[in-house]
């Protein structure tokens, strides 16, 4: 079973509040001068930012914070967000892939930006609703 697709836009100003709030200054999410010196496409989103949207569609999948058991991800590519109005868009997928015996019920999900697969063995196990 297919979960609805969500849809998170993310701009330079979602970057610069969430280095606020987790005090993450490093100059790949802000600099574009720094960021392609390293390798870089331009500037990214931090990491944490994209798992914390993604844990977002979790979420309203669960329909509650507390139903989401278990979480995991990992990074595959960076989620480039360009110097606009505009910003980038991450599209998040689930697919219902089984349910345990303890009654939880496992979700693959796929993050993608650009067409591009930005997370990889993504994965939540979530509570049935009551």
């Amino acid at each position: 079973m297919e979960l609805p697709v969500q849809t998170f836009r993310v701009t330079r100003a979602d970057l610069v509040r969430y280095a606020g709030a987790s005090g993450d200054f490093n100059p790949i999410h802000w600099s574009e001068r720094f960021a392609t010196k390293v390798g870089l496409p331009g500037v990214i989103a931090h990491g944490m930012y994209t798992m914390a949207l993604v844990g977002r569609a979790v979420t309203a999948w669960a329909g509650s914070a507390d139903a989401v058991v278990d979480f995991n991800v990992r990074f595959s590519r960076p989620v480039p967000v360009p110097d606009d109005d505009e910003g980038t868009e991450l599209e998040v997928r689930g697919v219902v892939k089984g349910e345990t015996g303890a009654g939880l019920t496992q979700i693959d999900v796929t993050a993608t930006c650009r067409g591009e697969k930005v997370l990889s063995q993504a994965r939540a196990l979530v509570r049935r609703p009551a």
